[in-house]
């Protein structure tokens, strides 16, 4: 089983580095600002390894065939991933410094 997991997290951090490239065209090498620490393509080689050492576990695979297809569906699910919480990330930050029940009413009827 450990030797599937190992497995399952290479071919998934090999298909995040490759999602990577293929959505930014190149490497983006990690870097540090003065607010965090941009993790550039060692994001997506994690979040790809982990979400296949995830499914591969909960799915008890037990064909190196099998655990290297789910490995492949689950990279493409970690760069999924990335993206929804990048659109989380976008929508939370537009509605800053609202408040809920400060919107205005039309009381002209």
């Amino acid at each position: 089983m450990l030797e599937n997991i190992l497995f399952a997290m290479v071919i998934g951090g090999f298909v995040g580095l490759t999602a990577h490239v293929r959505r930014r065209g190149k490497i983006i090498m990690p870097r540090k600002t003065k607010k965090f620490i941009y993790l550039g393509f060692l994001e997506e080689i994690l979040t790809g390894a982990l979400a296949a050492a995830l499914l591969v576990v909960s799915s008890e695979a037990d064909s190196l065939f099998r655990v290297f297809l789910m490995s492949i569906m689950a990279g493409f699910g970690g760069d999924a991933l990335l993206r929804g919480l990048e659109l989380f990330r976008i929508g939370s930050s537009s509605h800053g410094g609202e408040e809920i029940g400060s919107e205005k009413t039309n009381t002209s009827a």
